[in-house]
């Protein structure tokens, strides 16, 4: 444009038409936007206390505080801000082929999915965590911790569980010995609950609960030392109240598992239910056989 003006007799509206450059554009003059401070102060607060939470989850955080601004301007703000999380690197796992898809639980307690966890204290004492979990509302139902689990701790769990909630429908799990031995058969059979299992080597077809394992191991085990079994427990149940009541889930529409829940149990009955979570195929589960001989007592 000054080029033009200098070289050739020429006004400014010639010019900017023979550079086919609109008027407006020339005379913009970009003055920024002085709104960012509450934006950044609000990332940077949340960032501390979730420290492995990406840019999506914080923006759930923002928008419940009532800031409004487009996505794409707080993921800048969160890359200026240098809060990106590292990721972790992962050993690649073998994908499983040729499993035959079934249907995912459509009603809450219909199938639970149990786990566990290892992890060590401070004093290098080992410590095992047995995890459940509501697979169709996401819910995390319990996390017990200990230095030892036994099968018979893992029915007492379930029978805690099963007052405060009611039966679960069936119990999915692996092939460990605390699931696979006499006192979970017992309780199984006792309480009429189906117990599958998956196929050996196959975590996969236990996708939500190591779905959930994942973001225990992430956001709450590689960020905490545990002093004791006392201290520990006391952070996992904090952990846990803020999974379901706080953390915001993106299968669920970025609500959480207890939000969830509730906008279940208010939903009129028949309502369908692929409206409210539409179905996803899960692997087929092999399922325990069932013994004809009679359950031994203990």
């Amino acid at each position: 444009m000054d080029y033009l003006k200098t070289s050739y007799p020429v006004s400014r509206t010639r010019a900017c038409g023979l550079l086919r450059l609109a008027v407006s554009s020339y005379y913009y003059q970009s003055h920024g936007r002085r709104d960012e401070l509450p934006v950044r102060s609000a990332l940077r607060r949340h960032a501390v206390v979730r420290r492995r939470w990406g840019y999506r989850r914080l923006l759930v955080l923002l928008r419940r505080e009532g800031i409004a601004d487009n996505h794409k301007r707080v993921y800048r703000l969160y890359r200026a801000e240098g809060l990106q999380v590292r990721q972790r690197r992962r050993r690649k796992q073998r994908l499983a082929r040729g499993v035959e898809a079934v249907a995912a639980p459509q009603r809450p307690n219909e199938r639970w999915s149990l786990d566990f966890v290892h992890d060590r204290l401070a004093n290098g004492r080992s410590l095992r965590l047995l995890t459940v979990h509501d697979d169709y509302t996401r819910e995390c139902l319990w996390i017990e911790a200990d230095t030892s689990l036994s099968g018979p701790r893992v029915a007492r769990v379930l029978d805690y569980l099963t007052e405060l909630r009611g039966r679960p429908g069936s119990l999915l799990t692996d092939n460990g010995p605390e699931f696979a031995g006499l006192a979970l058969e017992r309780w199984t059979h006792e309480r009429q609950v189906n117990h599958r299992f998956i196929t050996p080597g196959k975590p996969s077809q236990n996708g939500y609960i190591e779905s959930f394992n994942g973001k225990l191991r992430d956001e709450c085990l590689n960020e905490t030392e545990f002093l004791s079994v006392s201290h520990a427990r006391d952070l996992l149940e904090a952990f846990r109240e803020d999974y379901n009541h706080q953390r915001p889930h993106s299968s669920l529409h970025d609500l959480t598992p207890a939000q969830f829940a509730a906008k279940i149990a208010r939903a009129p009955m028949g309502a369908p239910v692929d409206l409210i979570n539409p179905p996803l195929a899960v692997p087929t589960l092999v399922s325990k056989p069932t013994s004809t001989d009679p359950v031994l007592s203990f």
